[in-house]
C-alpha cells in the first residue's frame, strides 16, 4: 500500500516517500560488507557492530541498525524516517524472542 500523506507535506516529501516501491527488512549478510560501509561514509557515522538489520527500498540499502537497537545509520539523502520505524520495530521484535 502506498502511504498517504497530508496535503501539507512538502512536495519533495510527498514524492519521495509516495513513489517508495519494493521494502525489504533484513539481517546483513557477509557480502553487505561494501554497501554497508558507503552507507557508513553518506551518514558519516560507523556502522553498527554485530548482528545488523538493513533496510532496502527498490533494492537499494538506504538504512542499517544494530539488531540491539542502539545504533542507527541512515542516507541522509533519501527520506528514510518509515524505514527507520520499521527497523526499530524488527529490532525490538527481535529483542523479546530472545
Amino acid at each position: 500500500a502506498v502511504p498517504r500523506l497530508r496535503m501539507s507535506a512538502p512536495v519533495a516529501l510527498a514524492s519521495a516517500v509516495g513513489g517508495r516501491g519494493a521494502i525489504v527488512i533484513r539481517r546483513a549478510r557477509p557480502t553487505d560488507g561494501t554497501a554497508l560501509r558507503r552507507l557508513g561514509q553518506l551518514a558519516d557515522r560507523p556502522v553498527p557492530a554485530g548482528d545488523v538489520l538493513l533496510a532496502e527500498s527498490d533494492g537499494v540499502l538506504v538504512a542499517a541498525a544494530g539488531a540491539d537497537g542502539r545504533s542507527l545509520i541512515s542516507d541522509p539523502f533519501v527520506v528514510t524516517s518509515d524505514l527507520v520505524e520499521l527497523l526499530e520495530l524488527r529490532a525490538r521484535q527481535l529483542l523479546a524472542a530472545a
